[in-house]
């Protein structure tokens, strides 16, 4: 049903603009949280190469929970502040880490990872849904454009959970 072309000569922005126009038909229609937490995590794991963990760590007033995800077992709990993805909460800014091994504090869920981005999620009226998380075993596996191309996705996902 979702299937994304081969991407090993298109552009990122091409693959992310593809990937967009795939999430918009998974989404439309959708307002359940987990099933397009769900649905949004496999489409974005199986469609973005060197990937080894995508998923959410959703905020229930007093840390990060995990939340649908593919990739191996993940930690459960992230306090803000801590680690990239309780950084991302905190702050609201993309996290965007070439070399997990050298930020301060990062939290080794899966020991392959070496490079991660993490967009805060949030609400129109300001609050704070959680995060996305997506890991790499490549170190410099993320840029700018993944930043960019990460950041729309999510926009799209938030809009279908907030209508």
């Amino acid at each position: 049903m979702f299937h994304v072309a081969s991407h090993a000569h298109a552009s990122k922005p091409a693959l992310y603009a593809e990937i967009a126009d795939l999430a918009r038909g998974l989404l439309a229609g959708e307002r359940d949280l987990i099933a397009n937490a769900a649905n949004f995590s496999a489409l974005l794991f199986h469609s973005l190469p060197d990937l080894n963990w995508a998923g959410f760590y959703f905020f229930d007033g007093t840390e990060l929970v995990v939340g649908p995800f593919q990739g191996k077992p993940a930690c459960i709990r992230i306090a803000l502040g801590r680690g990239v993805c309780g950084t991302a909460a905190q702050t609201r800014q993309t996290q965007l880490v070439a070399d997990v091994h050298a930020f301060d504090g990062h939290i080794a869920c899966d020991a392959a990872s070496n490079s991660e981005i993490v967009v805060p999620l949030v609400r129109a009226d300001g609050a704070l849904l959680g995060v996305w998380d997506v890991d790499s075993p490549l170190a410099g596996r993320f840029d700018d454009e993944d930043r960019a191309g990460m950041e729309a996705l999510c926009a799209l996902f938030m809009q279908a959970v907030d209508g």
